[in-house]
């Protein structure tokens, strides 16, 4: 979810993302637990395409309505960089691109799909490790985004930045789906569930250089209607359980599924937060 479930709607184009609203009722209610969990290990996971999850899933969508934000924004700048791009989903919903417009990416099939997805609109796709430095000369870029980075790295993003230029993104919150992970997992350490702290992440901007221009966070509710769906999310949004598979976790996923049937969708909230900061002049 970045994510979110995932983080994807219709109009916001990728899923670091969040799932369309679902149809009344689940669809797979007649189906059986191998049946849902054989589907959705057989989905393709490549991507931050959320559709799959329609009527089997839903997140609330942030308040501030990332992606048509971030396509305002692009449409005035004259040179971006999206890190972290994913499929590229999110990139290729904005109308228009700057003339000079760049996408970072580490996973290499998500890098293919990019490539695929935006150099019929001119966006250069570069294959960079997330905790590698940027590839880009100092000042490059006067608009750099994210939605939904691993991390931010702040001393990169302020040094790729021209003065005046702005970071605009949005940001996988502390605890977000833990539902979710402590179902699998466990309780989690304080140090892990307070991990993502947007206050952490303002401090660490503002250390790099960058001034605050405005930080939003929402929690968000989300469903999920059946177990494919759940199996699917972890499967698509592998740092959630590290090492999921179904046949690690087969007893608990049957246990889920029992839960879904007698009791109706299971519930997580994701956290988000929205930062746009600017480097002085």
């Amino acid at each position: 979810m970045n994510s979110n479930p995932a983080d994807q709607d219709r109009d916001e184009g990728k899923g670091k993302g969040q799932a369309p609203d679902p149809d009344p009722a689940p669809r797979q209610a007649a189906r059986t637990f191998d049946d849902l969990v054989a589907e959705a290990e057989a989905a393709p996971t490549e991507g931050w395409d959320f559709s799959w999850f329609e009527g089997r899933a839903t997140e609330a969508r942030p308040s501030w309505r990332y992606a048509e934000s971030m396509a305002r924004r692009l449409a005035h700048a004259s040179a971006s960089l999206d890190i972290q791009t994913g499929g590229g989903e999110v990139l290729a919903s904005a109308a228009t691109l700057p003339p000079l417009a760049v996408a970072t990416e580490g996973w290499p099939a998500n890098v293919a799909k990019a490539t695929a997805l935006l150099h019929p609109r001119g966006v250069a796709v570069v294959a960079a490790p997330e905790d590698a430095p940027l590839p880009f000369a100092d000042g490059a870029f006067d608009l750099v985004t994210s939605r939904h980075p691993v991390k931010a790295h702040f001393d990169e993003i302020a040094r790729v930045l021209r003065p005046g230029g702005t970071y605009f993104a949005q940001h996988v919150g502390p605890a977000s789906v833990f539902e979710v992970v402590e179902y699998f997992l466990g309780p989690q350490p304080d140090e892990v569930r307070h991990a993502r702290h947007p206050e952490a992440e303002r401090a660490a901007a503002e250390a790099a250089g960058l001034e605050v221009v405005d930080l939003r966070a929402e929690r968000l509710r989300m469903e999920f209607r059946d177990i494919g769906a759940v199996v699917h999310f972890l499967r698509k949004v592998v740092w959630m359980v590290p090492g999921f598979t179904v046949a690690a976790y087969r007893p608990r996923l049957r246990e889920l599924h029992d839960r879904i049937r007698a009791e109706g969708p299971f519930l997580a909230h994701s956290t988000r937060h929205l930062f746009e900061l600017r480097k002085p002049v």
